[in-house]
């Protein structure tokens, strides 16, 4: 036996698409980018005698330094005793030296020859660590200093061997402070905020 039909309810009317306000659509609609700001001229905004007296109190100081500082700078710098800087150069410089020279018996390369290396490669990575901050310029850096304390802490007087390899890393530190310049080991997070309004 069949049971009867029962009515039915009506479906919702679909309303059309032109009575969804805009900001309820998914995607929203594209918004006009803001006009750009003009750009900022500061010597528009300062005074022509500003300018002026600015112009010549930089000349006078320009003067001033020229005829007193570095008169004066040189007279210091000749009166200084550098010994500090040529004993603290040849602490490391005479281990990696003697390390080469200990290292390449056999080789077709002399000792001589593996120390200008040494240098060039030491000088020209931290060149181009400072001004371009390339990975593998900084890398090589990287590796030069570990090499160099290595050699240092290896062909150095038992005695004095943790005093060399301390001054090896202490130099390579500080030129570390323009090879590596800008480098952070934190991470770099990148958020994106999609936010579509509800449905």
């Amino acid at each position: 036996m069949s049971e009867p039909d029962k009515s039915r309810e009506p479906e919702p009317a679909v309303p059309p698409l032109d009575t969804i306000p805009d900001d309820q659509r998914v995607p929203p609609p594209r918004r006009p980018a803001p006009p750009r700001p003009r750009p900022i001229k500061a010597a528009d905004d300062i005074p022509p005698g500003a300018i002026a007296a600015f112009g010549v109190v930089a000349l006078v100081a320009l003067l001033l330094i020229l005829k007193w500082g570095i008169p004066k700078a040189i007279d210091w710098y000749h009166h200084q005793d550098w010994a500090w800087f040529t004993q603290w150069t040849a602490t490391v410089a005479d281990p990696v030296h003697a390390y080469l020279s200990a290292h390449t018996v056999g080789l077709p390369l002399t000792a001589t020859s593996a120390f200008v290396i040494w240098q060039g490669v030491g000088i020209a990575s931290l060149v181009l660590s400072w001004l371009t901050g390339a990975v593998g310029a900084r890398l090589t850096w990287t590796a030069h200093g570990a090499c160099s304390v290595f050699m240092v802490w290896d062909a150095a007087p038992a005695a004095g061997r943790p005093v060399a390899a301390a001054l090896a890393v202490l130099a390579w530190t500080i030129g570390s402070f323009f090879a590596l310049r800008g480098l952070s080991l934190r991470p770099l997070i990148h958020l994106h905020n999609h936010n579509h309004p509800a449905r």
